[in-house]
């Protein structure tokens, strides 16, 4: 079956979806995005990806598109024409169209694109199974990363330098020499005392939404969380180290740099946290 896509009020054909030229996500990258995991048919965690997309439009001073409960219906719409069982959904919103300037625009109507795919479940599979390596890089992007927009050009060269290098993600380090996050994913150790570490949420990261809800997995579990900025070395020397998105939740990385982290095998803690996510995470 072919996909289907929604742009703007229709659904459509994947292949003959589009937006006009001077959309301004295509002009400024002056937009933001989400991306829901899609479980059993059923959407992961959406009432908070929802507010986020709410806060990074309000922080960008872009209106709602269409009112929540209908942008709620498109998404399971959506799901349910493309026939996706696990997989995910993208929807984008950006400022809509208007003639290429600067400003913003008086009447721009706000844009909607909603798309769905399904996972390769296998791949993720298999790297949980073994685990990743992740390299190292500079954090060159802007300084507001706790909005969710559509500008990732250097997060895009970020993971093409991690796929040349043969790695998985790429942590990025800022100019204090602090991990801040992967270029599409949150970054987590657990020290050499049991303590779960990762950055605290601010304008330095995307705070996740699989974040958000592990951080809670892990205090349910009684395992304690330290919220720090943390430096490549110390993930190198750590206990174990991992990654999280919404696209496959945990990853554990047993190598950076080229360096093995712990016993260079995913860690136990690592590996029951991925299990005690699905006892929080909110399926709707």
């Amino acid at each position: 079956m072919s996909r289907i896509a929604y742009v703007n009020g229709r659904y459509l054909p994947h292949a003959e979806a589009g937006v006009h030229i001077e959309d301004r996500g295509y002009q400024f990258a002056d937009g933001v995005y989400e991306v829901c995991g899609v479980r059993d048919g059923k959407l992961m965690d959406e009432t908070l990806h929802l507010e986020r997309l709410q806060r990074s439009l309000r922080e960008l001073r872009i209106g709602m598109p269409v009112p929540l409960p209908a942008l709620r219906h498109i998404l399971r719409e959506t799901i349910r024409q493309n026939r996706i069982s696990n997989g995910m959904v993208y929807f984008q919103v950006t400022r809509g169209v208007a003639p290429r300037d600067h400003p913003f625009p008086k009447d721009a109507r706000p844009s909607l694109v909603v798309t769905a795919k399904r996972l390769n479940e296998g791949r993720i599979a298999a790297a949980v199974a073994s685990g990743v390596e992740v390299i190292t890089v500079p954090d060159r992007r802007w300084a507001r990363r706790d909005i969710k927009s559509i500008a990732l050009l250097p997060n895009i060269l970020a993971k093409q330098a991690a796929r040349e290098a043969g790695a998985y993600e790429a942590w990025l380090v800022d100019a204090d020499g602090f991990v801040t996050e992967g270029s599409s994913t949150n970054a987590w150790i657990v020290d050499r005392e049991g303590r779960l570490v990762t950055r605290p949420a601010g304008p330095d990261i995307l705070n996740g939404i699989t974040r958000r809800v592990l951080l809670e997995a892990a205090r349910r579990e009684g395992i304690e969380v330290v919220e720090r900025p943390f430096t490549p070395e110390e993930a190198k020397s750590a206990r174990e180290a991992f990654i999280s998105a919404s696209s496959a939740i945990i990853i554990p990385v047993i190598r950076i740099d080229g360096q093995p982290v712990g016993n260079a095998v995913p860690g136990s803690t690592t590996l029951r946290l991925r299990e005690a996510y699905s006892r929080v995470g909110e399926l709707s």
